[in-house]
Parts: C-alpha cells; structure tokens; sequence
C-alpha cells in the first residue's frame, strides 16, 4: 500500500514540474515574440565617429529596454542606405535609417531648403534652426508620409572639397567628376559651384577614384579620415558648402507600436547620442586636420563670396519647395544671429 502511494505521489510530482516547465518554456517563448527587433542602418563605417556615437545608443536601449527591444546596428552600407533606407522607413519596416537630412527631402521637399548650399556659420546655427516651428512643421509633414523625425541633429561637420587639385574658385571646379549622394541638392550643388555631379554609394568611392571613375569627392573633414581618402586623394579645399548631418528617422508606424516606455527611452537615447556626437565630432575635427597634414593632406581656403554667387542659383532649381521658403529660412537665420550675438 505505501508503495503505491509513494507511486502516486512521484507521478503527480513529475506532472507538476513537467507543467511548470511548460508554463516556463510558455512564458520564455512569450517573451521572445513580445520583443520589437528594429534594424538600423547608415553608411559611417564603424571608425567614424557617427557611427561609434550611435553603437552607444543602441547598446543602452537595448540595455534599459531590458529584452523588449533589439536595435541591431549596421553600418558601412552593409544593409541598404541613402535613398533605398528610407524608402524602408516610408513603407513601414521595423527599421531606423541614420543617413543623410537630404533624403527626407524625397518625401518633404522643404528640407533640402533647410540644408541648402552655404545657408550656415557654424554647427550652432543648425542646431537653432531645427528646432525652428519652420522645421517642426517640416517634421510634422514627415509622419504623414509614414516617417517619424527622431533627430536631425548627428553632425559630422561641413563639407568640403577632397580631390588632387587646389580647388579656389569655381572656375578650378571644372572638368572634375565629383561623387554625390542620390540627391537632387547635391547634384545641383555641385553642377553650379562648376563640377560634374557623379551619384554613387560612398562605399564604392575609393575604388572610383583609382579607377579614375571620379577625381574627388566632397565631404566632412571627419569622412575625408575615417574612410582613408587620404590614401587616394591629398587637397581638401574648404568650400564649406553643405553642412554634413544625418537625420535618424523611424518607421511611423514602428513607432506607433511601441510603448510609451520603448518610445521614451528611444527618444532620449537618439538626443544624448547626438550631444555626445557633437561634442567628439569638433574635437575630432581639429585632431584629424592636423593628422591628415601629417598624412601629406594639404588645405586650402577658397574665395567664399565667388562659391557664395555661383551656389544661388540652387534655391531656383526646385519648383517643389514651398514659393517664399528661402526668405522664410532666412528671416529664421537673422533672428538666430541675432540671439547667438546678444548671447541668448
């Protein structure tokens, strides 16, 4: 008889850990599907500093999230960037895309009049303007084409001319084939300020320029070390002509399916990444101008009111842009140099 009770007693206590293990094995399961995966992408290659900064993004919300969300960071162009990033992000894939503010202006036109040609002084100015109600209308367009602004403040600096010829004026511009981004801005850029726009990834750029395919191309002081096209390529003439910054943008409707804590920690996360990229990116700049002179780099300032003239013509070429935007940018600009001057 005891026996038989002891077997009894064995096999329920077999049942009851069988069904915890069960519930166990539900609940992990349960967990693992409740987790948001998102994948990010740009084109930095992981030494530039872009790229560094926000691997520290994706590691503390992925640690504060604890298990609900998976930011999976890829960088140097290994998922699909520029153009075709965003066109993931409008569509509506669980995807971040940390590329270039000119690529909103595919779906809000407005924002290449924003990043326009020699619009800006300084990184401070930018910075004031996007937190413009200009800008925030700007934003707010964006989500009604399915993408969420979450920041548009990752700077990495002006850019400027890297080729083998001194470049002063737009006259020394000519007959060079220059590589840029998917862009109508930056093809018109180019073209006006006397260059041949050439459109390709940048990852296929250094190869381009020993094959020939193109003489230069134009980019921040931190892209021209970090991608080594010191080794290619040895003037960087300061046109100053676009100021380099990426925007970091969400899916719309990733956005609107996470919590309000997922969205929180995000957001905070994006903005301390970008203070953290600014303040590494102008002490960088100043670290990589003396480095690449070490390299055989040589710089060169350029006549700024000649690249100035032949640059306005850009803010013409854009029948899209809302009629009266560039004086709007402008008025924006005054108030904001006013302000920088009175120290407010």
């Amino acid at each position: 008889m005891k026996k038989a009770i002891r077997s009894v007693l064995l096999s329920i206590t077999l049942l009851l850990f069988f069904v915890a293990c069960g519930e166990k094995d539900k609940s992990a399961t349960k967990q693992n599907s409740d987790k948001k995966v998102i994948k990010v992408s740009m084109k930095f290659v992981d030494d530039e500093q872009t790229a560094k900064s926000f691997k520290k993004v994706v590691d503390k919300i992925n640690e504060r999230s604890k298990g609900s969300l998976e930011l999976q960071l890829f960088t140097s162009g290994t998922l699909p960037i520029g153009k075709d990033s965003m066109e993931q992000v409008a569509n509506g894939s669980d995807w971040i895309s940390v590329d270039g503010v000119n690529f909103l202006g595919d779906y809000v036109p407005d924002y290449n009049a924003v990043t326009g040609p020699l619009l800006y002084q300084s990184f401070d100015e930018y910075l004031r303007m996007v937190k413009t109600p200009l800008v925030q209308e700007l934003n707010k367009l964006a989500e009604d084409k399915g993408i969420k602004v979450l920041s548009l403040d990752w700077v990495f600096g002006f850019r400027s001319m890297m080729t083998n010829k001194v470049i002063k004026t737009p006259d020394d511009m000519k007959g060079l084939n220059i590589r840029v981004p998917t862009s109508q801005l930056y093809t018109y850029t180019i073209k006006a300020l006397g260059g041949n726009p050439v459109a390709m990834p940048y990852p296929d750029t250094y190869a381009a320029i020993q094959q020939g395919v193109i003489d230069g191309v134009e980019g921040s002081i931190m892209t021209y070390y970090g991608t080594k096209q010191y080794e290619n390529v040895k003037k960087y003439s300061l046109t100053r002509h676009l100021l380099g910054v990426s925007a970091v943008c969400i899916s719309k409707k990733t956005w609107d399916s996470l919590t309000d804590e997922q969205r929180t920690i995000i957001q905070e996360e994006v903005d301390a990444g970008a203070l953290d990229n600014l303040a590494a990116t102008v002490v960088l700049e100043n670290e990589y101008t003396q480095k690449l002179k070490e390299y055989g780099v040589e710089f060169n300032e350029v006549d700024a009111e000649a690249f100035n003239k032949a640059a306005a013509p850009v803010f013409n070429e854009f029948p899209q842009w809302t009629p009266g935007i560039h004086d709007r940018i402008m008025e924006e600009l005054t108030k904001i140099r006013q302000d920088i001057k009175e120290g407010k």
